[in-house]
């Protein structure tokens, strides 16, 4: 796997993104269009790809440092029935809420980003390129074998995996399952508070619902967070699979939808403030910190 160095980080802090939101960037301002489209099977990048809301920010790197970036990596996965479980699928909240965040990243930290983003398979030859990967709505997530074997061999070289917004008991139980066969050595456990990744950019000090951009709009009269699907949604679970050496590999945001708080941040001030900007951005950055550094 690439040997990636993060550079020391700059102007670190919530107070940060307060500042860029006044500066213009809530709320638009970005370019784009927002006209939503089907994706062909062959899109490698999330530029490709319409917004889907206010639009998405556009900036290059220097010629020559190009491979010298993060990249968000968004992994296509085929969904398998779980009649549990309704939810999205592998491009859920693209292309916004990729290249938001890593818009984001590069403008509050001194790590430059790539302005594309990537969409991948696990079989993918250069899948070992990219040192942090991203799958959204896995709750009807379906790994083939060739997957199972080619994630394993990822994780176990290195790399690191998020997945995010997925809610509710059947689709937990899929996600859990669906890891069991890359890992039946190893599960989930749930993370400490106390673990490093709360404590290495931002202090996170909860574990924080971020809602769909909706149901935050309207949680500031209802004080509604979650979504209705079965078990308890209330409670936002955040779990991890670690290596031998307790390096974490695998980290799982269950009930709650991180991906929106990027995708729709310019849509609704309250949102942006009390989702995107306390709770989404914070872990994201956080995690992406952590998966540079161990």
């Amino acid at each position: 796997m690439k040997h990636w160095v993060l550079i020391s980080l700059l102007g670190l802090g919530l107070v940060g993104l307060a500042r860029a939101q006044r500066r213009g960037f809530f709320g638009g301002g970005y370019g784009g269009s927002s006209e939503s489209g089907s994706v062909a099977e062959g899109t490698r990048t999330a530029r490709e790809v319409p917004s889907h809301s206010t639009g998405t920010p556009v900036w290059t790197n220097l010629r020559g440092f190009e491979k010298d970036a993060f990249t968000f990596a968004r992994i296509r996965y085929t969904s398998g029935r779980n009649s549990g479980y309704r939810g999205g699928n592998w491009l859920t909240d693209a292309p916004d809420s990729d290249l938001n965040f890593s818009y984001r990243l590069q403008q509050m930290t001194s790590v430059r980003t790539d302005p594309d983003g990537r969409f991948l398979s696990l079989i993918d030859a250069d899948l070992v390129e990219y040192p942090w990967i991203y799958i959204v709505e896995p709750g009807r997530l379906a790994f083939s074998d060739e997957e199972v074997t080619a994630l394993r061999k990822y994780l176990l070289n290195g790399g690191f995996l998020m997945f995010d917004d997925f809610w509710g008991d059947s689709a937990w139980r899929n996600v859990e399952s669906q890891m069991r066969r890359v890992f039946p050595e190893r599960g989930f456990t749930e993370l400490s508070l106390e673990h490093p990744v709360y404590h290495c950019v931002f202090e996170i000090k909860e574990k924080g619902q971020c809602p769909n951009v909706r149901t935050g709009e309207e949680s500031q009269f209802t004080g509604v967070t979650w979504e209705n699907h079965d078990g308890d949604t209330r409670t936002v679970h955040h779990r991890a699979i670690h290596d031998d050496k307790g390096r974490m590999m695998v980290f799982a945001a269950h009930n709650t939808d991180n991906g929106d708080g990027w995708e729709r941040e310019g849509e609704n001030e309250y949102y942006f403030k009390n989702f995107s900007e306390k709770i989404a951005y914070p872990l994201g950055i956080n995690l992406v910190f952590y998966a540079m550094t161990h």
